[in-house]
């Protein structure tokens, strides 16, 4: 005989959640939907990256 209990038994389901009417943190959709664009580079980063370009022009022939 079969396991009668395999039969009656409850159904694995999956809940599918309903779209929200409203978004929770009205702050993050309007920093996300802003275009931000690339941050300047420091003062620091400039003058490295002189420096570099200076010591790779002196050692090429």
């Amino acid at each position: 005989m079969a396991n009668k209990t395999l039969g009656t038994r409850q159904k694995l389901s999956f809940r599918i959640e309903p779209a929200q009417s409203r978004p929770r943190n009205l702050v993050a959709v309007a920093a996300r939907q802003r275009a931000a664009g690339p941050h300047r580079k420091s003062a620091s980063a400039v003058r490295q990256a002189q420096k570099l370009a200076v010591k790779k022009d002196d050692t090429e022939p």
